[in-house]
């Protein structure tokens, strides 16, 4: 094997990873509550209604208008916001700095994974509701479409690394990605985030697919299935320079 193919195919590799760079809209969300009907008629009234405020990014979302307290062992927050629609069982997304704040240390979850959450005590207009196992640290996520996923080369529930192109970037690790149909692209964080990699409005991140593994078997200008040498491990481990990048540039 020669060093010189070596070092093209794995350039190539990486301008491949350039090339096909596609860029992911972040939002940040503050702590905020989803309701079930139950605690709902509780809260504010038996059949109450909660109004909508906005849409929100992900179809079918939206921000209520309506504002609960969420009621901790050492503390209480007011103005928390509600989003809606009603869901199967109440849920209650916190930061970890909001949970210091609130005397409580809630797990890190993915959203609907509440056995074994934290409880909290939500008060309403009409009404105080105990909510068992309902709060969490979300864990960060992007929202995507089947066909999303398609052109970003990724999978439901696969766990994936972004880059944040803000004035202070930063490498999210352990991002979780969820797809679905009913999916419009978004990643979200918390504030806690958000602030460390000081984030604005229009911040876009970057799903990063290297460092890679380069897969011998499928470069075309290696030999496939030979196995290496302890010379030919020794060039693998080449770095890879400009004039390397450009002289496959010139190549086209």
């Amino acid at each position: 094997m020669e060093e010189s193919l070596l070092v093209e195919a794995i350039v190539k590799k990486i301008l491949d990873s350039v090339k096909n760079v596609k860029l992911i809209p972040i939002e940040a969300s503050a702590k905020h509550v989803h309701l079930s009907q139950e605690h709902i008629d509780k809260l504010f009234g038996k059949g109450y209604k909660m109004t909508k405020k906005r849409e929100l990014s992900q179809p079918g979302q939206f921000l209520c208008e309506e504002r609960v307290r969420i009621i901790g062992p050492k503390n209480v927050i007011e103005g928390v916001a509600i989003l809606g629609p009603p869901r199967k069982r109440t849920q209650v997304e916190i930061s970890m700095t909001d949970a210091r704040i609130l005397g409580m240390n809630p797990p890190l979850r993915e959203s609907g994974n509440l056995e074994g959450s934290s409880n909290i005590y939500i008060a309403g207009e009409k009404g105080i509701v105990d909510a068992r196992e309902s709060v969490i640290i979300a864990k960060r996520h992007i929202h995507m479409s089947f066909e999303d996923a398609q052109k970003f080369n990724v999978e439901n529930n696969q766990s994936v690394k972004v880059r944040v192109k803000s004035m202070r970037p930063v490498v999210f690790e352990d991002v979780i990605v969820r797809v679905s149909d009913k999916y419009k692209l978004s990643m979200h964080i918390d504030y806690d985030e958000a602030n460390a990699a000081g984030f604005e409005n229009g911040v876009m991140g970057e799903l990063i697919t290297y460092p890679f593994e380069l897969n011998l078997s499928n470069t075309h200008e290696i030999e496939p299935s030979k196995v290496l040498t302890n010379e030919e491990k020794r060039i693998t481990k080449k770095v890879i320079v400009e004039k390397d990048v450009e002289g496959l540039f010139k190549k086209g």
